[in-house]
């Protein structure tokens, strides 16, 4: 039987809160302890009927297999070059995670090889067990330190600690409760940076100045607005950008300050942009100017220029500008052959990225970049001598680093002498369209392999939040399931950032129903269209992608044969006191607001499911996997536990099949994790879409 409440509660009397005068009831809130005696042994039963049902799925192993074997390969991040230095990641073939090495260059050196390279920080041999991670590293200007950021057991907050390069030994104390900090060095003869505090929990929110030697700190800018993210960088050696994001994708206040002026414990800052609703990336190039990569005035982004000493929109210039159809995604300044300076501009239109490169004096484009296929471009860096060093993946071919010197059009492969790739499978690409409700037009893009025809088992993804645009790289969970023969569809729903600015604001805060509303009509184009029959078809999503998964379906219970939820958001009326949640109120809204409250209960799945229970008990839903993790700091495992408990009581039981399942880890959280639970986790996840969708495989 399953338990409902807390085990030997003599009733079931739930908690229930009056919110703007409407009573909201709340009776799974005891799961919101993780680490109750009632919790855990709810856990325990979860894991029970999890195994029992996993066990029975055909495709477990055989996708486990190929998944291991898809990402058995060198992976490389785009370089980081310093005097004598050059630092990158690499997670070799095999490894369960990446580890920071540095290449010994001097000048007259030829190529690099992949062999040469050197270990500087490895997180396996400081914790065999896997379960600690390299968050982040940034060498210092000399190449002698650098700053590395680890945290264990997926809580994201660990530790702040500087190494030398030259044998890994500490230099100075560590800094403890960091959590995915930026590192900001600044040029002198003392080792100093700036890093962030994202919360009040070790001191105040903001940026803080460092000395290395004695780990001595000073508050450089404390965070002006409630719920703001602080970050910093410093800009040439010389521009100290401090930045405030006021919710991710929706604003971000800027101010600078000249280091050559003060002293950098005390800087003296103005006002960059402040009190614009945009959101704005700031570059140096080699030219002296400020290179931004903004919202203001441009939903789908521009590119402007301005000078470090006349802050303000007001002087900004525009270089490169909107294009109607495309978001402007990643940029690089870089010096050209003759001494001036040009642009690296990436942009993606419906999930493909494409690129040129630009003239930074006039935007004039003077040629486009020759991409290995329709894929991925992130991370674009430049090298002392213009080179643009960028990551390149698209769904058939694992993300590789690529390297594109001044006035080349093709990029070559970086490091060069690695091993080539390996041969792709053809994967063909469609674009079809769905409507909303309210008439708007939502693009759905299809990917099947070559040949591939007639309805069949199909997952459908979606995200919608945060103004994030979906890039289509390597994922060889997807790449997996279309060689079983499946076919994997993505929905541009409003709330991420494909149609630009406007397109995240239409689908966030009371317009986030909308974006269930797409995804509803989405999956209904799909099965009118002959892509797959109604129980062939399931939903995917994770984080923001969970909620919205989850909103869909409890929605139209009849829309899909399954759903898988992963680290989702559930609860969207308690979610501000969960993980991150107080962070998100200009993404979702609050409670607090009577107006924001009515849109969230509208679309909160956790309450629909309760509701469902009540008011049509036994009612069919899709059969719904959800995913869990103990150490998640971001969306909170609770959220996953109650609409577990929710779903139980709302569903029947076919064939005595709970109609909902519950996949909880420990020791992991919502961010990176070693390889082999990566892979376990997705594995188990498609395995149970195709056990639900009829996939047999190949």
């Amino acid at each position: 039987m399953v338990r409902n409440r807390a085990p030997g509660a003599s009733s079931p009397s739930p908690d229930v809160d009056t919110l703007h005068g409407r009573p909201v009831p709340d009776p799974y809130r005891w799961l919101e302890t993780a680490d109750s005696p009632e919790t855990l042994r709810w856990l325990r039963e979860r894991s029970l009927e999890y195994e029992f049902e996993a066990s029975g799925w055909p495709l477990r192993d055989r996708l486990a297999s190929l998944i291991r074997e898809l990402v058995a390969t060198d992976l490389w991040t785009p370089p980081v070059h310093r005097p004598g230095a050059v630092f990158a990641t690499l997670r070799s073939a095999g490894a369960e995670h990446p580890r920071l090495v540095v290449f010994d260059t001097t000048e007259g050196d030829g190529p690099l090889r992949p062999e040469d390279a050197r270990t500087v920080y490895d997180p396996c041999v400081e914790d065999p067990t896997g379960r600690t991670t390299l968050d982040a590293w940034e060498p210092d200007p000399t190449g002698t330190l650098v700053a590395l950021q680890t945290s264990s057991n997926g809580v994201e907050r660990g530790g702040l600690r500087v190494v030398r390069v030259s044998d890994g030994s500490p230099v100075g104390p560590e800094v403890p409760g960091v959590r995915y900090s930026h590192v900001a060095w600044v040029p002198g003869d003392e080792p100093f940076f700036y890093y962030v505090r994202r919360d009040g929990a070790r001191g105040v929110r903001g940026v803080w100045g460092r000395r290395v030697s004695d780990g001595s700190e000073t508050l450089v800018h404390a965070c002006s607005g409630a719920g703001t993210v602080p970050g910093v960088r410093v800009l040439g050696g010389r521009t100290l950008l401090i930045s405030e994001s006021h919710g991710t994708g929706h604003r971000t206040d800027l101010w600078t300050a000249d280091l050559s002026e003060d002293p950098p414990e005390s800087p003296r800052t103005r006002p960059f942009q402040v009190g614009h609703e945009a959101e704005t990336e700031v570059r140096r190039g080699p030219d002296g100017l400020l290179y931004l990569r903004t919202t203001l005035g441009a939903a789908r982004r521009r590119i402007c220029a301005a000078r470090p000493d006349a802050p303000g929109p007001e002087h900004w210039r525009e270089i490169v500008p909107e294009d109607a159809g495309a978001t402007l995604d990643a940029f690089c300044p870089q010096p050209t052959p003759d001494g001036g300076t040009a642009l690296f501009v990436a942009r993606t239109r419906l999930g493909i990225s494409e690129a040129a490169v630009h003239d930074a004096s006039t935007g004039r484009r003077l040629y486009r970049v020759e991409l290995p296929g329709e894929g991925m471009v992130s991370t674009p860096v430049e090298a002392p001598d213009g080179t643009v060093h960028l990551g390149y993946a698209d769904v058939a071919s694992q993300q590789r680093v690529l390297s594109l010197p001044p006035g080349e059009r093709t990029p070559l492969p970086w490091p060069p002498g690695g091993p080539a790739a390996p041969a792709r499978p053809r994967v063909e690409r469609s674009v079809l369209w769905s409507r909303s409700p309210d008439g708007t037009r939502v693009p759905v893009t299809v990917f099947g392999l070559s040949g591939r025809s007639g309805p069949g088992p199909t997952l459908l993804h979606a995200y919608g939040g945060f103004g994030r645009p979906r890039q289509f790289g390597f994922s060889a969970t997807v790449l997996a399931w279309l060689l079983h023969g499946g076919r994997y569809a993505v929905a541009h729903v409003r709330g991420g950032g494909d149609g630009g600015r406007h397109w995240h604001l239409e689908g966030s805060g009371r317009n986030k129903p909308k974006a269930v509303r797409d995804l509803v009509a989405a999956a209904d184009s799909l099965v009118e269209g002959g892509w797959c029959a109604r129980d062939q078809l399931c939903l995917s999503g994770g984080s923001a992608g969970g909620l919205l998964v989850l909103a869909a379906a409890t929605a139209r219970p009849d829309l899909c044969a399954a759903v898988i939820a992963s680290a989702p958001l559930a609860d969207m009326v308690r979610f501000e006191r969960m993980g991150l949640g107080r962070l998100w109120t200009r993404e979702f809204g609050s409670v607090s607001d009577p107006d924001d409250f009515a849109a969230l209960m509208s679309y909160s799945p956790y309450h629909r499911a309760l509701e469902s229970a009540l008011r049509a008990p036994g009612r069919p839903h899709p059969e719904i996997l959800l995913t869990g993790f103990a150490g998640d700091t971001r969306t909170d495992a609770a959220h996953p536990r109650k609409m577990c408990a929710a779903l139980l009581a709302a569903a029947p039981r076919e064939g005595g099949r709970p109609p909902a399942l519950l996949r909880y880890e420990h020791d992991v959280g919502h961010g990176p994790r070693s390889v082999g639970r990566a892979v376990g986790l997705a594995a188990d996840a498609h395995a149970f879409a195709a056990h639900r969708t009829g996939l047999v495989g190949r």
